[in-house]
């Protein structure tokens, strides 16, 4: 038994000769949602909490949304190119900017975010780490939306498998796959949030700056370590080693980096937080 993919239009809707991809709009809804939760994670903050003078403000999280898409969108598209398909690019250097061609990683967007955040925290003069936590326990909004755009653009799926929720897939092989893209959508989106929004309301963890960031950095990559394991991978690379991909090989750093920024929070370490 299998599920057939549904006959879904990957474009949304059009207006005029302009179309709305279901791509695109994911992007758009998660940024739009992911905002204006941190606005509220912004203004919700109590006074008496931390530095007042290092917390972001609410305006301060409107100022910050431009540089956050900037940094998601080059940041994942140069990571695409660099870790995922360095050898097409380096042949046809103009498609490095086709950026709607497909091909984003979100280990690349993860960096171009970090990069956009230490800088913008630089320039207002407020707290990285406040600012990080804020923005990491929004990121799951994006990462869900994204991931139902991976599975609506029948892209990024699974392995074969004989499971019967498996999905055969438009790829031509008739056969049933993981839907992977599910699996990440439900593990690094919809859990990964309500785990980052139960700890994200308590003072005693708002007083810790970093902590969040570190659950966060763990979180996902624990997640995506272990759906790669149900995940197809990209044919221009396959496995690295074994059966080890380059998914996860690059979420060893996050998993490493993220239980190292939880462990000196911990322990009363003083972390960096200018």
């Amino acid at each position: 038994m299998a599920i057939q993919f549904p006959d879904i239009d990957p474009i949304a809707f059009s207006i005029g000769p302009l179309a709305v991809r279901w791509y695109a709009l994911s992007y758009m809804i998660g940024i739009i949602l992911g905002w204006r939760y941190a606005l509220h994670l912004a203004a919700r903050a109590q006074p008496g909490e931390g530095k007042p003078a290092l917390r972001p403000s609410p305006s301060d999280i409107d100022d910050f949304i431009t540089w956050a898409v900037i940094g998601i969108v080059a940041g994942g598209r140069l990571g695409y190119v660099l870790f995922y398909n360095p050898e097409n690019f380096l042949h046809n250097p103009p498609e490095i900017f086709m950026v709607w061609k497909g091909g984003m990683s979100f280990h690349g967007g993860l960096l171009g975010v970090l990069l956009a955040m230490f800088l913008f925290a630089r320039k207002k003069g407020i707290s990285f780490l406040n600012l990080s936590d804020i923005v990491c326990a929004c990121a799951p909004i994006g990462l869900f939306f994204g991931r139902l755009a991976n599975f609506v653009n029948a892209e990024l799926y699974g392995r074969f498998t004989d499971v019967s929720w498996g999905v055969i897939f438009p790829d031509g092989s008739g056969r049933p796959r993981h839907p992977s893209q599910i699996y990440e959508a439900a593990l690094e989106g919809a859990l990964l949030f309500l785990l980052l929004a139960f700890l994200i309301r308590k003072p005693a963890v708002r007083e810790r700056p970093g902590l969040v960031s570190g659950v966060f950095l763990v979180g996902y990559g624990v997640s995506r370590l272990f759906v790669e394991n149900f995940r197809e991978p990209d044919v221009q690379i396959g496995y690295i080693v074994g059966a080890i991909t380059m998914g996860q090989i690059l979420c060893l750093p996050m998993i490493l980096l993220g239980a190292a920024v939880i462990w000196r929070v911990r322990s009363g370490i003083a972390v960096e937080n200018r």
